[in-house]
């Protein structure tokens, strides 16, 4: 099975944030979400949303985060993906921020708050294709098999779901439905299917392994490095 991990640019520093995507890259991780910081992380638990505090205040900025991009996209293997909200796009100028992307080498775009229904106004998607990134949609257990099949439509190389409803971080134990969910997916959606929020233990990613093709860790990371008092590997 796959593996995605997750780190926020500039957390603790822009050095350390090098130092981690290496180690993932070494240990073999298959994608490495990039997160962009904003101030208003809604989507994340209070770990994630600690660093993204934390980054900005010791000084990282998008264009930080576009340079890490390009430097580390060209040393390693795993296929850097950037992860952040609308807003930052919005500020950036929405078109710049997907061409500059590209340029820098990231793999695909991961904006969880722009939905299927913005697409006639702000060509999100459109913009994606014209600039050769992928557009990794997101899906919670609670979309419908209308939404599941608007997303089918633009689904590339892969399909990000959520494990439950809520926002990401560590839980002890997997949604009992997760399965049917992964499978209600699978009816309409033939590409690969990560699935990430509360994905922590190796148990999580073994039950995992025979529905979905990628696990999605991204709390647990962060979590790890603090405990081990920013020596992760």
């Amino acid at each position: 099975m796959k593996l995605m991990t997750h780190i926020v640019v500039g957390y603790p520093t822009l050095e350390e944030s090098r130092k981690l995507i290496e180690a993932m890259d070494e240990v073999g991780v298959s994608y490495i979400e990039l997160q962009i910081p904003f101030s208003d992380p809604l989507g994340d638990e209070p770990t994630i949303m600690e660093a993204n505090r934390i980054a900005p205040e010791n000084g990282t900025r998008v264009e930080d985060a576009f340079k890490l991009m390009k430097e580390m996209s060209s040393k390693v293997k795993a296929k850097l993906i950037f992860m952040t909200y609308f807003n930052i796009l919005n500020a950036y100028s929405l078109e710049k921020f997907i061409k500059d992307s590209s340029e820098a080498g990231a793999y695909g775009l991961i904006i969880p708050d722009i939905s299927i229904e913005m697409e006639d106004k702000e060509h999100f998607i459109e913009l994606r294709q014209k600039y050769n990134i992928n557009p990794i949609r997101l899906l919670a257990p609670t979309s419908t098999d209308e939404r599941i099949k608007k997303n089918a439509k633009y689904a590339k190389d892969l399909i990000y779901l959520s494990s439950r409803k809520g926002t990401t971080g560590e839980k002890s134990e997997l949604d009992p439905e997760l399965s049917s969910h992964i499978n209600r997916v699978k009816k309409y959606i033939k590409t690969e299917i990560a699935v990430g929020y509360g994905i922590s233990k190796s148990e999580h990613i073994k039950a995992l392994s025979q529905h979905a093709d990628i696990a999605v860790v991204g709390s647990a990371v962060v979590n790890t490095y603090n405990s081990k008092k920013r020596e992760f590997i």
